[in-house]
């Protein structure tokens, strides 16, 4: 796995897709249960959404990488995370999904919280938790 700071992912736009070999890069993804060719159009969205919230004062994009996950649940369905992760310590400082596989919200949990969500919501009012 990848542990590329957060502003150098933002500034690699084929990191989580093909790499010049035309082989998959599996470089930000910690797991997944779909098949393989879903998870650069899963990759591209989670981009997206870590791109939304990246110029937030929250975490240091130069002492924070990123990675991400396709969860499969018992009870649910498949959903994609990402986790904001300390370069030095490799914590994760933020859990986040923008639609959960449990509740179809978006949602936040963070190290400071013990990793119990503090956000449940819409993608805006995550937005907002990392933005204001």
């Amino acid at each position: 796995m990848s542990k590329l700071s957060i502003t150098e992912l933002l500034a690699n736009p084929t990191v989580g897709g093909y790499d010049e070999a035309g082989d998959f890069d599996f470089g930000i993804w910690y797991d997944w249960f779909c098949k393989e060719p879903a998870l650069i159009r899963r990759g591209q969205s989670m981009l997206t959404k870590l791109k939304s919230i990246s110029k937030s004062n929250k975490f240091d994009n130069d002492k924070c990488y990123v990675f991400f996950k396709n969860n499969c649940t018992a009870g649910g369905r498949l959903y994609d995370s990402f986790s904001i992760c300390d370069i030095e310590t490799g914590d994760v400082l933020y859990w986040v999904t923008a639609k959960s596989g449990f509740s179809g919200l978006a949602e936040v949990a963070s190290k400071d919280s013990e990793y119990k969500t503090i956000i449940k919501g819409s993608w805006k009012e995550i937005k907002d938790y990392f933005l204001k």
